[in-house]
């Protein structure tokens, strides 16, 4: 018998390319349905149950991000594991502490293909970035919605916004923000004002150099990347884009004050985490049409259930917010994904043979 791997979460199919090559040593099972959360309130205990059940033969778990959380107690249900794949700089839906008394080897691969380009962002950042710019400019030009117009028989029924000249509202300025930021600023000319607990128009400034602005300021004086207040930023906001990591400081984060702040011509933009935000507050605010609309790629719950009240064809309509919705798919590029199995697979070899791992997490 060999050792047992069990792949998780690979809604595209990608991985058996690699870890098909591997070999008769191994004994791969692929699993493409991602059950609940198993730290989870709302999970039921079956549910927990029939995870740990399905996980427990395996000695090696690939994992993709945050899609299959790893508390403790679930850990400690899984008596043969010995090594975790995922990828990502961080992941903080794995309780490394548990792994680590364990024994249980973590390893991850970041930023595939290797970025060669020092003007260019990490692929991973490229990738995120790109979606936001696209969820952005499909929702201010109602692309989704025309296009179910015309395919279900309509025409013209709603005017779009023009983007050029506004103002970019970055919640987190960080490699992922600031790329996010540069792109709109140098495609449409929008101002960029910024926040997060701890900026400072010094950070702000190192970072519009580090996105490859020749100047921190602008001709009229004004900071290139402005460093404001979570009020200034909600209040004069065009667009209002989250990029923070989700931790217990910034969990619920942008509640109902702050998104009944914005103008009623507002977008807001989450590809971050979907906990970030009260989600009732942001359904809310929706529901009842405050701002134009809102574009997300993250969720409190992943993938969405399907009695979720995000799933509605009503979003727009009756006086709600437009809503433009994508499967957490920021990330989810060809080169990426790709790149990412066929390191896995490559790290599964070197575990074997006892080589050294490329980044090992515990």
């Amino acid at each position: 018998m060999g050792l047992k791997i069990a792949v998780l979460d690979d809604y595209q199919g990608v991985a058996e390319q690699y870890f098909g090559t591997l070999g008769d040593e191994f004994e791969i099972s692929y699993f493409k349905d991602t059950l609940l959360p198993y730290n989870h309130p709302a999970t039921p205990q079956s549910v927990r149950d029939q995870l740990a059940h399905r996980l427990e033969p395996f000695e090696i778990i690939s994992t993709t991000r945050e899609r299959t959380p790893f508390p403790a107690e679930l850990v400690r249900r899984l008596p043969k594991l010995k090594l975790l794949l995922t990828n990502g700089a961080r992941n903080l839906a794995l309780d490394l502490d548990a792994f680590r008394e364990k024994g249980v080897v973590v390893a991850t691969v970041v930023d595939v293909p290797p970025s060669t380009d020092p003007d260019h962002a990490p692929p991973t950042v490229g990738a995120t970035a790109e979606h936001v710019l696209a969820l952005i400019m499909a929702l201010a030009k109602n692309v989704a919605a025309s296009d179910a117009c015309v395919k279900s028989g309509g025409w013209q029924t709603g005017l779009s916004t023009s983007l050029s000249g506004k103002t970019l509202g970055v919640v987190g300025l960080g490699r992922l923000g600031a790329q996010t930021a540069r792109m709109l600023r140098a495609a449409l000319g929008m101002q960029v004002i910024a926040w997060s607990p701890s900026l400072t128009q010094a950070r702000a400034d190192e970072q519009a150099r580090a996105a490859g602005f020749e100047s921190v300021v602008q001709p009229d004086g004004r900071p290139t990347f402005a460093s404001v207040s979570r009020e200034d930023l909600f209040r004069r906001a065009d667009v209002v884009s989250l990029h923070l990591v989700l931790s217990d400081r910034s969990r619920g984060l942008v509640t109902a004050d702050d998104l009944r702040r914005m103008k009623s011509e507002a977008l807001f933009v989450n590809t971050a985490r979907g906990p970030l935000v009260v989600e009732r507050d942001l359904l809310d605010v929706l529901q009842q049409g405050r701002i134009r609309g809102a574009a997300l790629d993250v969720y409190d719950v992943e993938p969405l259930p399907a009695d979720s009240e995000w799933r509605t064809t009503e979003w727009g309509r009756d006086g709600r917010s437009q809503v433009l919705l994508t499967p957490h798919t920021g990330y989810v590029d060809r080169e990426v994904i790709h790149g990412w199995y066929k390191l896995q697979a490559e790290q599964v070899l070197r575990w074997k043979n006892g080589q050294e791992l490329g980044m090992r997490l515990v």
